[in-house]
């Protein structure tokens, strides 16, 4: 049996992939929307983050053999409780994550952290476009809400716990995009012009999360792009294709957790 972290549209995808090359496996999601096309393909899945306890429990309890991290590339710590319930078990793990894309113009400035992208965005004037999602929508409001030069337009899932996030964090409804992805670059091209947007702060999520149309747009209108680099981490066993994540699967030796 493999624990699958289905963190990503195209996670869920390879999870299908697996299921039906013969593979076991219970996924885990975030919300349960995500978890709408394992349950076409009868998936069994876990919604809800998991604790490394809680994760230690369903290998015992479910017999797992093997852990496959796909989670967000930017989910950090579901990817370190992955890594650390591995190593107390004794399994392998293998990491799945999507290719990361190059963009390399002048108007693209790449940083390491929310924070710093935030405190640079206090520079700029005009209407800030934040494709970064909610979970780190405060660090952002903290600093550039109440700026009179800056107007923060954030484009999110349209679910009803983002919706209230804004609310509390101050962020008027007309400021709000609330739509699912992905988008198309003339989709992203029209709303920068919509919003008359001045800057544009995005995640390195990769193609798949269509962060090469939201650049290319913003480029080829001549907007500013805050990029935020993907955490570094240092995965074992790391995959960026379905293929590699066969191979290695294909390795393992089921009772002696070899790879």
């Amino acid at each position: 049996m493999i624990l699958f972290l289905a963190g990503t549209s195209d996670a869920r995808q390879l999870a299908v992939e697996l299921k039906h090359a013969g593979h076991e496996l219970i996924a885990t999601v975030v919300t349960d929307s995500a978890a709408t096309s394992l349950q076409q393909e009868q998936i069994s899945y876990r919604v809800g983050r998991l604790s490394q306890q809680d994760m230690s429990t369903m290998i015992e309890q479910e017999n797992i053999q093997t852990i496959i991290d796909a989670s967000h590339p930017y989910a950090e710590e579901a990817s370190k409780t992955a890594m650390a319930a591995a190593k107390q078990h004794g399994l392998p793990y293998i990491r799945y994550e999507r290719p990361t894309q190059d963009f390399a113009d002048p108007l693209v400035t790449k940083v390491e952290t929310y924070e710093e992208a935030a405190a640079l965005a206090t520079t700029h004037e005009g209407t800030i476009m934040l494709t970064t999602g909610s979970k780190t929508l405060a660090t952002f409001t903290e600093k550039l809400l109440g700026n009179e030069k800056i107007r923060v337009v954030c484009r999110m899932l349209p679910n009803k716990e983002n919706m209230e996030k804004c609310d509390i964090l101050g962020v008027k409804q007309r400021d709000i995009i609330a739509i699912q992805g992905p988008f198309s670059k003339e989709l992203n091209t029209a709303l920068y012009k919509q919003y008359e947007t001045t800057l544009v702060i995005t995640k390195e999520s990769g193609k798949v999360g269509s962060v090469d149309e939201k650049m290319e747009a913003a480029i080829e209108l001549g907007i500013p792009v805050i990029l935020i680099k993907r955490p570094k981490i240092q995965y074992e066993n790391q995959c960026t294709t379905f293929q590699e994540v066969h191979e290695k699967l294909g390795g393992i030796q089921y009772g002696k957790h070899e790879l």
